[in-house]
């Protein structure tokens, strides 16, 4: 009786103990896809005006992958330093890799490197994207995924956070910075097996006469940090719209000489101030749950009203496909349009993930400070065009999770992401400013804040 009575215990104890913690596995790895610069065909840097012609190579351009694996789901996260890469290409990464249950490709969105997009060709008429080159970036992120995979190794994770208010410029007002860097430490058995970095800002400090092909003041801050901690090194942009901009942040050379944006002198010591803010987040550490994991994604359509990228669609500059705009972001069937002159939209993406503690936000574009912090004006400038908007749902206050990061450019470039009530683009002008500001010349609406916004609310309260 006592015999039967213990195993009748030991069972019920079995069937009432919590199941197995999944288990976090990580690799790191990444491709030099740099382009070859001098040859028959011209590279295009992208950024800031037309025909800024490469005249050489300074600094590799990189595609860096990290996958995680939780013992059951399994990711992909891969930055390339280029200015941007439409849905469609990134479509092309996920199709060569298998086995994965969410691929996310963003870009560091440098101003230093080839033309992706098409906007930064021979003229305002003609693409600067070389199909070739692209192709190889496509693969590029495709060798660095499967490097990685075949790294994973059982990991424990540690996040940090810390502000860098003078590392950053807005160059738009009102004046709201997100400041905050995240990072993340792998460890491994035998050491540190990689390090995530994710910082808010444009790598523009090369400035628009520059010719050498460079990933800004990136590569500099990944050197700084592979040699501090001896081992990979991924960086990742997040909340660069609004404006975060290096260029104008006064730095001093080690005599106190003021540096001069547009040299290479003061990229390099900016990437350095990066990477000692990233020391600065890694020295606060704590010890985070990274699973299980659970991905939640939505495809839907934002609006274009911007009739400059309608114009460059039309002409072939903007080489991806528009869809017929109905007025519902998720429509039944995703009708692709021909006609510049009629309502289009372009299928973008937006994700929001669950790793344990952390939540993740994927948002495919340049978006507002104001948007992610819930910081967007209230009561509007008397000057807006739309100064009754509805403010749309901040990104940071959808996520309960005990830790928060979000990824820009993530899947897609749509452009500039603004609150409505902030669009600016008739007289009288906010701020009682004579001009407008810059910003709407690159956003494909303003209506498509709402959108991007509401799909990320719906996805975070599934």
């Amino acid at each position: 009786m006592r015999a039967s009575f213990a195993a009748f215990l030991a069972c019920l104890l079995c069937a009432l103990a919590p199941a197995a913690d999944p288990t976090l596995s990580v690799g790191f790895a990444e491709e030099d896809v740099s382009p070859k610069v001098g040859g028959k065909t011209p590279v295009y840097i992208a950024g800031f005006g037309n025909n800024r012609v490469a005249t050489k190579l300074h600094d590799p351009i990189m595609a860096r992958a990290v996958v995680l694996s939780d013992g059951t789901k399994k990711i992909a996260w891969v930055s390339v330093d280029v200015v941007g890469l439409f849905l469609p290409t990134v479509e092309k990464v996920r199709a060569k890799v298998k086995g994965f249950d969410y691929v996310m490709v963003s870009s560091t969105h440098n101003h230093e490197g080839p033309d992706t997009l098409g906007l930064w060709g021979k003229s305002n008429f003609t693409s600067g994207v070389d199909p070739e080159y692209l192709t190889a970036v496509v693969d590029g992120c495709v060798k660095a995924i499967t490097a990685a995979e075949k790294k994973l190794t059982a990991a424990t994770a540690r996040i940090g956070t810390a502000a860098g208010p003078e590392l950053l410029r807005d160059s738009r007002q009102p004046e709201v910075k997100h400041d905050t860097m995240v990072t993340i430490l792998f460890d491994g058995p035998d050491g540190p097996l990689g390090l995530l970095v994710q910082w808010n800002v444009h790598p523009e400090l090369l400035d628009s006469k520059n010719t050498e092909v460079s990933a800004d003041h990136v590569g500099y801050t990944v050197r700084h940090l592979k040699e501090k901690y001896k081992c990979p090194v991924a960086y990742f942009t997040g909340t660069v719209g609004g404006l975060m901009t290096n260029l104008g942040v006064p730095l001093k050379d080690d005599k106190g000489n003021e540096l001069k944006d547009g040299t290479f002198e003061k990229t390099e010591k900016y990437g350095i101030e990066v990477g000692k803010l990233a020391e600065k987040a890694v020295a606060a550490r704590q010890a985070v749950t990274l699973t299980p994991f659970e991905v939640r994604t939505q495809t839907l359509l934002a609006p274009v009203d911007n009739n400059l990228y309608k114009l460059a669609w039309g002409a072939g500059v903007l080489s991806r496909s528009m869809y017929l705009w109905d007025g519902h972001p998720t429509p039944k069937e995703f009708k692709e349009a021909k006609d510049p002159s009629k309502p289009v939209g372009v299928k973008t993406e937006v994700g929001y993930l669950k790793l344990g503690e952390l939540d993740v936000a994927c948002i495919p574009g340049e978006i507002y400070p104001e948007l992610v912090l819930d910081q967007i004006q209230d009561p509007a400038d008397k000057g807006a065009d739309f100064p009754d908007a509805a403010k749309e749902p901040g990104i940071y206050p959808q996520m309960k999770g005990k830790y928060k990061m979000l990824f820009g450019l993530a899947n897609d470039e749509i452009g500039y992401i603004l609150p409505k009530r902030q669009w600016d683009e008739k007289a009288p002008f906010c701020y009682g400013l004579k001009k407008a500001q810059y910003g709407e010349i690159n956003s494909c609406g303003p209506d498509v804040a709402k959108v991007i916004c509401e799909a990320f609310k719906q996805l975070a309260t599934k």
